[in-house]
């Protein structure tokens, strides 16, 4: 007689359960081996799903109990199908049952639905069986947000059925005729009349001159979300507050319209702010976000105060109503946060928007809550001014938004949507050939289950927003909306953490359908470590991708420009590198050396970094797009002429790339050469402090764009090259 099979040891259920959660047991490395995920890791990461994991029997209760989910409910929460695609509906129901299945359309028809006679699978559940039904779904559905109903006797349920588009089309177009286009962080690009920080007004100059004189096509900006209610705000645009709202820093206070109408005094105290910031503009110093912030606090409580005409508040009405529950719960901590302090014992009631302690805290609040709203609305209106003046420069499209990875862990959204967010966990980077001791952004993820059951709403609201007023949307690290590495809180470090797999046809298809709708491109920052079919998926989506000429590299050396993507937004550099000029000094070697942050000899990281460039400089002169006569010159000791020559010489083999977009920073446009961000430092270094220079050290300001010699030497280089 044979032995009795022995129950599954505790690891062989933990990596099921891990496996049936989309939750990955092992990682690539940053030395490109392949890394077991640890056991408690796993426990952690599951047990952050609201799974069980303590011991054996929780573990064989928590799969079973997974499994059987999906059998427990008529329908499933949402139903994600490519238009033009067949599709179909599982329904679960009793054996033998017939159902009413009504699919009531976004555009308020209804049809009915043939129910199939014959089930696809039976399964007990819980002592009961269970048929599952697959419905198939009509040919022909438009785009949108629907939603499905199912009747069977004393059962019902229904479902968001979301109809993607098989292909974002938006990028088409620019396969006959592609675009260059400038790269810029707002904050640092000021002019005269900004008040110390770079704000909406100056976007539209910049969009103005580049696409007015020079053709560029696009404006490519930093995140723009909104940050802490009040002063000291966080610098960093991509750990935000919230990913759907703005940041009024970036207004112009004189723009709004009630502003001629302040009294005499009133104008005069805002004018007096203003010109006490003037000087700032012209400083090469760090940033003072909260000097700014606070002026310009100031000044529009005024504007705010001013009564408004008929029609402009009727305006202001109108963008309430159909910003929804979500811009007055976001005023609301608002309010909140400008009178409570960060873990302030009143937070403990105050658990969300709608808790005992916000409601009876309401009329008290009501005017604060209403003067949040009115800031989104001023810079909703400013942001439409942006685009519209984009456009009318001639540019095809106009101004595209940065969306960050995540939020802050003590923010509005994860106050508002701590429903479709992940407690305990931060998102972040395993150790990578880039930064070997990983990486921990300290941002909560979205719960990929509590997300479906929600419909995606929030994460739908949140692309809607952005792109309301704009001609598209970078996507920072796009990687994530298909997996994101998962730091347990009592992680020891950034590497003991564990990849968690998304619904990527939900989470693409719905970014694409809110492009799709919006008429904006796409573009996703596809850099790092990824599995192979990603990059290919993504272009199948139409979504562009991200090419760096440093990074773009082959087994047998830089990457040939013929050889580059055609869907991708392909540069020099990226923001979390230095600007060009600087790069080609080595102070990216030199600024990690300087903060710890090296992890080989500085020697070896300088001669391996000489020798890559040196690759790279040998490729274009290889290309008669750099003189032999310049084949002398080592990467970091350039002086002057021989800098501005190489780097228009870089551009020139970018314009080589058959790739769609051609992106140029601005810092490299007028010869600054300091860091706006080092990857892997807080306070360490002045990140997103960093104002924009020339080479000089001196302040480059918008007004002197036009008779900037470098600015107006690469531009017109792109001008004639696209």
């Amino acid at each position: 007689m044979s032995e009795k099979p022995k129950a599954p040891s505790t690891p062989d259920l933990l990596h099921q359960l891990a496996d049936f959660h989309k939750v990955a047991t092992t990682f690539t490395g940053w030395d490109g081996s392949e890394q077991p995920v640890s056991d408690s890791t796993l426990r952690s990461v599951l047990s952050a799903m609201g799974l069980a994991t303590d011991s054996e029997q929780d573990l064989e209760r928590s799969l079973t109990e997974s499994k059987a989910a999906a059998w427990k409910r008529p329908l499933p929460p949402t139903v994600v199908v490519r238009q033009g695609q067949p599709g179909s509906v599982p329904v679960h129901l009793p054996p033998d049952s017939s159902a009413q299945l009504t699919l009531r359309l976004e555009d308020g028809s209804e049809q009915e639905l043939d129910w199939p006679s014959t089930p696809e699978e039976e399964r007990d559940v819980d002592g009961s069986a269970v048929a599952r039904t697959m419905v198939p779904l009509p040919k022909g559905l438009e785009l949108g947000w629907h939603r499905l109903e199912v009747v069977s006797g004393d059962t019902s349920g229904s479902a968001v059925l979301v109809v993607t588009p098989d292909r974002l089309d938006t990028a088409d177009s620019l396969e006959a005729d592609r675009a260059w286009g400038v790269q810029a962080q707002l904050y640092s690009v000021r002019s005269s009349r900004s008040w110390g920080i770079g704000d909406l007004t100056d976007l539209a100059d910049l969009a103005a001159v580049a696409g007015t004189d020079y053709d560029a096509g696009f404006v490519l900006i930093n995140p723009l979300h909104a940050a802490e209610p009040v002063p000291p705000i966080e610098p960093s645009p991509y750990l935000p507050t919230t990913r759907r709202f703005f940041n009024p820093l970036y207004i112009r206070v004189e723009a709004v319209p009630e502003y001629a109408y302040l009294t005499d005094d009133r104008r005069q105290a805002a004018e007096e702010a203003a010109r006490s910031l003037y000087p700032a503009n012209t400083s090469a110093a760090e940033l003072d976000r909260n000097a700014s912030y606070a002026a310009k606090l100031q000044a529009l409580q005024d504007v705010y105060q001013v009564e408004r005409s008929p029609g402009r508040q009727k305006q202001f009405d109108a963008f309430k109503a159909d910003a929804g529950q979500g811009l007055e719960n976001f005023a609301r901590w608002c309010a909140l946060a400008e009178e409570l302090a960060p873990g302030a014992p009143e937070w403990a009631e105050a658990t969300g928007p709608d808790s005992d302690y916000v409601i009876r805290q309401l009329p008290r609040l009501q005017e604060r809550i209403d003067f949040f709203e009115w800031l989104q609305w001023i810079c909703d209106e400013q942001l439409e001014a942006v685009q519209r003046a984009a456009k009318k420069a001639g540019m095809g499209i106009g101004v595209i938004h940065d969306l960050a990875v995540g939020v802050h862990p003590s923010g509005a959204d994860a106050w508002m949507l701590r429903d479709v967010l992940t407690s305990g966990i931060s998102v972040g980077a395993p150790p990578d050939m880039f930064n070997q001791r990983g990486q921990d952004w300290s941002q909560p993820p979205w719960h990929p289950g509590r997300l479906a059951e929600s419909g995606y709403a929030a994460y739908r609201d949140m692309i809607r927003t952005i792109l309301r007023h704009a001609g598209g949307i970078r996507v920072d690290h796009i990687l994530g909306l298909i997996r994101l590495w998962w730091i347990p809180q009592e992680a020891g470090s950034p590497g003991e953490g564990a990849y968690v797999y998304y619904d990527h046809e939900a989470m693409i298809g719905i970014l694409a359908l809110e492009a799709q709708r919006a008429g904006a491109v796409v573009i996703g920052e596809d850099l790092g470590v990824f599995e192979p079919w990603v990059q290919e998926y993504l272009a199948e989506r139409g979504v562009l991708g991200t090419s760096i000429l440093w990074f773009e590299q082959t087994e047998d050396g830089p990457r040939a420009p013929e050889e580059y993507r055609v869907g991708a937004l392909t540069s020099v550099n990226t923001h979390d590198l230095p600007p060009t000029a600087g790069y080609l000094a080595g102070e990216h070697v030199n600024l990690r050396e300087s903060l710890g942050l090296l992890n080989r000899p500085v020697e070896e990281e300088r001669k391996a970094d000489s020798e890559a460039q040196e690759a790279v400089l040998d490729a274009l002169r290889q290309r008669g797009l750099l003189p032999e006569s310049a084949s002398d010159q080592v990467a970091g000791q350039m002086h002057g002429e021989e800098v501005q020559q190489t780097v228009e010489a870089l551009h020139e083999f970018i314009l080589q790339t058959p790739s769609v977009l051609l992106g140029v920073a601005l810092a490299d446009l007028v010869g600054e050469k300091k860091t706006q961000n080092q990857p892997g430092t807080a306070d360490e270094y002045p990140n997103w402090r960093i104002p924009l220079c020339g080479p000089d050290g001196d302040a480059v300001l918008l007004d002197n764009l036009e008779q900037n010699e470098r600015f107006r030497s690469l531009a017109a280089l792109m001008q004639k090259g696209i």
